[in-house]
């Protein structure tokens, strides 16, 4: 794929590209977000998710949430994301500590930025250490969210699965390799619209991609033949076109059974 094909679109997805970049998250959004999945419920999983503005692109976790509903599963999840918000701003800030501690979470998701170079990398399994101490402590298991790079670096798609392959493995923790979904839609279309239009956040259709990863690592289920159009809490609703949904489902299988750790 050469640096621009993540961009561009070809004719057959013309007419729904509005729909796939519309939702998308601004860059670098300074204010405190909490997604909350509505009511939690009495059993089912619990999943708190921690990062910036790629996680809060498209309301991500309730995405997942309606994925887990639409596959029959109970799924509570709630958000703490700030835009440009490394792991060390989250644990000075506390907020997201103290939400750590607040409930009883299954799964604690972190995610930093691509963190492919080396002193990003250093930061990243460092920081991921310190919170999974508090994870751990409050009966939950740490899970890392493999993002991606710009689409001006795309190279350095391995060193970004290595970083956060070293953080799932320093922590004992769960691997969500979403960005290796990304690379696996993009072997069967190269057209696959994923990013938005600044090429680094996700449009709709890269957030449903890694989510349906996510999904599927937290479910240890194939995301395969899940809904293309989902109802979020709120009443917002994401809908990916159905030949691009199948593709995109068969795309994150995959990378979960290639590089998912659970």
């Amino acid at each position: 794929m050469t640096a621009s094909g993540g961009a561009r679109t070809t004719a057959r997805f013309a007419m729904i590209l509005p729909l796939l970049l519309g939702l998308a998250a601004r860059t670098g959004a300074a204010q405190q977000r909490s997604a909350d999945g509505g009511p939690a419920p009495a059993t089912g999983m619990r999943v708190l998710f921690i990062g910036n503005s790629l996680t809060a692109a498209n309301s991500l976790p309730l995405i997942v949430q309606a994925l887990a509903n639409a596959a029959g599963e109970q799924l509570y999840v709630e958000t703490v994301a700030r835009g440009g918000t490394a792991l060390d701003d989250h644990w000075q800030s506390g907020p997201a500590r103290r939400t750590i501690a607040r409930k009883g979470w299954n799964v604690v998701v972190l995610q930093q930025g691509p963190s492919s170079k080396p002193e990003s990398r250093v930061f990243l399994r460092q920081w991921a250490k310190t919170f999974a101490e508090p994870i751990r402590k409050a009966g939950a298991r740490p899970a890392f969210f493999m993002v991606w790079p710009a689409s001006d670096r795309l190279a350095w798609f391995d060193d970004v699965r290595e970083s956060y392959a070293l953080a799932a493995a320093d922590t004992g923790g769960i691997l969500l390799p979403a960005g290796e979904a990304w690379r696996a839609a993009w072997r069967r279309d190269p057209q696959a619209p994923l990013y938005g239009r600044d090429e680094f956040h996700p449009s709709v259709a890269g957030s449903y991609a890694a989510a349906l990863s996510i999904y599927g690592m937290l479910f240890k289920r194939s995301p395969v033949g899940l809904p293309a159009r989902l109802a979020l809490a709120g009443g917002q609703t994401v809908e990916v076109p159905a030949a691009l949904a199948k593709l995109l489902q068969e795309a994150a299988a995959e990378a979960n059974q290639k590089y998912g750790k659970p």
